[in-house]
């Protein structure tokens, strides 16, 4: 059975290249499309897709707005939008949106996102708490929210709390736990979080960091390897008793 996708978005280019995308796919179809937010929440309770992409920037109802209205219930939602700023990537996050690309988008990494929400089973109220307080770190320390790294990094501190002893056999427990929850290699999880570490560095947040450990861990220097930064924010949120 294929995954069913809607999209809401007034890119009429966009979504006609979504189709003809679709169109040719074995495993999602688009059921149906809407041209604004309005249209789409007047929709979704009838067609009830299992992803819904959704864009941001819209007329009559944006895609904020979307979020906080919709009765979302057990469809996951994808943003696909230009907007890049870290402050609406984290609302958006924050509003309940389980995944956010940035336009253009790789048909091939779409496809990917959409299996992926929707094989993820929906949290728990407590495990949707620890990841909104896992986001909000992520955010503090400059990873950004569309890059794969942050999914895969936010799993492995889950796992990690879960389980500390984990973090010990990181090679031949951990990376292998992410990938096969994410259906991907356990390489490509190890590339994906160094990708996210290095992207906090870059931006330089090192202060950010030291301030929410409590100690002057970093310097510009030098960047913690995937198993001290996993372990560390793991041990942050066990403290929280969270």
């Amino acid at each position: 059975m294929k995954i069913r996708v809607m999209v809401c978005d007034d890119n009429a280019e966009f979504v006609a290249s979504v189709k003809s995308h679709f169109s040719a796919s074995d495993k999602i179809e688009l059921v149906d499309t809407a041209s604004d937010g309005k249209q789409a929440l007047d929709k979704l309770d009838t067609v009830r897709p299992d992803v819904l992409l959704l864009d941001l920037v819209m007329p009559n109802l944006d895609g904020f707005s979307v979020l906080e209205r919709v009765n979302k219930g057990n469809m996951k939602i994808i943003i696909v939008s230009a907007l890049s700023q870290e402050a609406f990537i984290s609302k958006a996050m924050g509003l309940g949106a389980d995944f956010y690309m940035m336009k253009p988008v790789s048909f091939g990494v779409l496809d990917e996102r959409i299996i992926e929400a929707f094989n993820n089973k929906r949290p728990s109220a407590k495990n949707r708490s620890m990841d909104e307080k896992i986001s909000n770190i992520f955010i503090t320390v400059g990873i950004p929210a569309h890059i794969k790294g942050y999914q895969y990094l936010r799993e492995a501190i889950k796992m990690t709390i879960d389980n500390p002893e984990i973090i010990n056999s990181i090679t031949k427990k951990l990376y292998p736990e992410v990938a096969d929850h994410f259906k991907t290699s356990p390489s490509k999880v190890e590339r994906a979080i160094r990708h996210a570490i290095e992207v906090a560095w870059n931006r330089g947040k090192i202060e950010n960091i030291n301030t929410l450990f409590g100690v002057r861990v970093y310097n510009h220097n030098e960047k913690p390897t995937n198993g001290e930064f996993i372990a560390l924010v793991a041990d942050k949120m066990l403290l929280e008793s969270v």
